[in-house]
């Protein structure tokens, strides 16, 4: 692929933002109608903390700021139209690959489907945020436990695919839980997690022993094991962290990098989750009439570890056989 058709991939993902931002901008000058029942009113204090206003953006701070997932995914665009054909050990993320570009294009979606939550207070815009959100974090678990099972990277997008519908699908019949108290975003963190030791350590026996790794994410993010043994049925969920060792039945080919960019990243998001706690209503730290909002904060510190993310998954060298 010449410089000239790979630089377009770029030129064209910041036409298509610039006319989303354009599209949002001249629909919402005729009024977004009712908002989603769970909703505030315009001039109460929202969700997020921030007031809702009465203008195109309900939520100004916490819409503007996804602009910041946007200008992420552009710029891994720019990074990948910038690869050689010829690089040394390249990957699945150099170049424009099928995976190289759903990543970039889900890193985009996911700053637009939340600006759509945030500006709009809409049911639909909600249903384009969680969906964003799910869309883009299916694609690091998936794609580790694909490697390791031997998928084709067509298998890798079928199934890809199938999640995301069943999850479109599945919430707006089911609701958020999908009926079965199931959190996917939430689940795929930890599956992110679980794939990732075990792509770094897989041997036969520890690929059974990796599922534990989900108490310890699930601690990380306040859910402790004491919780999970009080409430078994309502935590049932936990023995999805064995699906990565039921689907990698073969050792990793490829050996990636920890240091900086994965660190880097795991870091900012557990600070950008810190300040996410803040940016509620009944916190203490919460200033309704702030420009500067805790959600806004957090949207773009998310938005620089998926850089950093990638930054990772592109430094994945080829084990010798």
């Amino acid at each position: 692929m010449t410089k000239h058709i790979t630089q377009q991939y770029t030129f064209l993902a910041i036409l298509i933002c610039i006319l989303f931002l354009f599209g949002y901008a001249f629909i919402g000058m005729f009024g977004w109608g009712n908002p989603a029942p769970s909703e505030q009113a315009i001039g109460e204090v929202s969700r997020w903390c921030e007031r809702v206003a009465d203008g195109i953006f309900r939520e100004p701070s916490n819409a503007l700021s996804n602009i910041g997932f946007m200008i992420a995914g552009v710029i891994m665009l720019q990074t990948l139209s910038e690869d050689s054909s010829g690089t040394k050990n390249a990957t699945q993320f150099h170049g424009f690959t099928p995976v190289s570009l759903l990543y970039t294009c889900a890193a985009i979606w996911l700053g637009a489907g939340s600006l759509l939550m945030h500006g709009t207070h809409t049911g639909w815009g909600a249903s384009a945020d969680n969906l964003g959100m799910v869309m883009y974090i299916l694609i690091p678990w998936l794609f580790n436990v694909s490697q390791m099972g031997r998928w084709s990277t067509n298998k890798f997008l079928l199934v890809y695919l199938a999640l995301v519908l069943i999850y479109g699908f599945g919430r707006e019949i089911a609701g958020p839980r999908l009926g079965i108290n199931l959190e996917l975003f939430d689940m795929s963190i930890g599956l992110w997690g679980v794939s990732e030791v075990l792509y770094r350590y897989w041997s036969p026996v520890f690929r059974w022993v990796s599922g534990l790794i989900g108490f310890v994410i699930a601690s990380a993010f306040g859910i402790f094991p004491s919780e999970i043994i009080a409430d078994p049925i309502g935590h049932w969920w936990v023995v999805l962290f064995w699906v990565p060792a039921i689907l990698s039945r073969h050792r990793p080919v490829g050996r990636r990098i920890y240091m900086p960019w994965f660190i880097a990243g795991v870091s900012v998001y557990m600070l950008a989750f810190t300040i996410w706690l803040t940016g509620r209503p009944n916190h203490p730290w919460c200033n309704p009439d702030s420009i500067i909002q805790a959600h806004a904060i957090w949207h773009l510190l998310s938005a620089l570890a998926i850089w950093f993310f990638f930054q990772f998954l592109r430094t994945e060298q080829r084990l010798s056989p």
